[in-house]
């Protein structure tokens, strides 16, 4: 079997949440969010790297901690760093998607097992009718209406080949500043991304009321678990 590491990016400061500290250390359903999805980690793949804002003490049997950077990708360049030599794939995994399953993780490893694959990102349907705007004269004015059948919206976690993610994380610090999510670069060097299908319920806590939905979620998740 193909090693992988997983890197865990938890350097986010939570400012949008209303967090005092870190978001990935905001208390969700009895722990901190960052404990989540570290569980479903330590049981799907061999090794951890977390990414952590600097002098943030953590620890965690079998987890290794890094100092994050200014940006997402900058901390999934120094959590890489940081990884076993022998991993070949990679996955990348936000702290602040809790609601990670054994199952989200196990299809976006299945979709590397074609060899011309580069990448594998978890990701759900569009479900809304999405507009494009425009601002005119202090109004936001629709520009136009997009095909939902074709739009995704983007989670993680997203699998990547080692040698791949190594190349694209290897250009400048204003490119990686400039890149919502570790596949764009993928996807802007050439590479084959495909989307894994995945359930809407894979939420990024951004706000305080992603964290009430997340906590209702989990707490749902819990009861039902034998």
């Amino acid at each position: 079997m193909t090693a992988t590491v997983a890197l865990v990016v938890a350097a986010g400061k939570g400012e949008r949440l209303g967090s005092d500290g870190p978001k990935a250390f905001v208390v969700l359903g009895g722990r901190p969010m960052l404990r989540w999805s570290l569980e479903v980690l330590r049981a799907t793949v061999d090794d951890v790297v977390v990414a952590l804002p600097a002098d943030t003490p953590f620890a965690a049997d079998g987890v290794r901690t890094v100092p994050g950077g200014a940006e997402r990708s900058h901390s999934v360049r120094n959590a890489l760093a940081a990884a076993p030599a022998q991993a070949e794939l990679v996955l990348v995994h936000d702290a602040a998607r809790p609601l990670l399953t054994a199952a989200i993780v196990a299809d976006c490893l299945a979709a590397m097992e074609d060899p011309s694959v580069d990448a594998a990102i978890a990701a759900a349907a569009v479900t809304d009718t999405v507009k494009e705007a425009d601002r005119v004269d202090g109004q936001v004015r629709v520009a136009g209406t997009l095909d939902r059948s074709r739009l995704w919206a983007v989670q993680t976690p997203q699998v990547f080949r080692r040698s791949v993610l190594e190349r694209v994380l290897a250009q400048p610090d204003a490119v990686l500043a400039a890149a919502t999510d570790d596949a764009s670069l993928v996807e802007a060097a050439g590479g084959t991304v495909v989307l894994v299908p995945s359930p809407r319920t894979n939420l990024k806590v951004t706000t305080p009321e992603d964290l009430q939905l997340a906590e209702l979620l989990l707490t749902a998740r819990e009861a039902a678990t034998p």
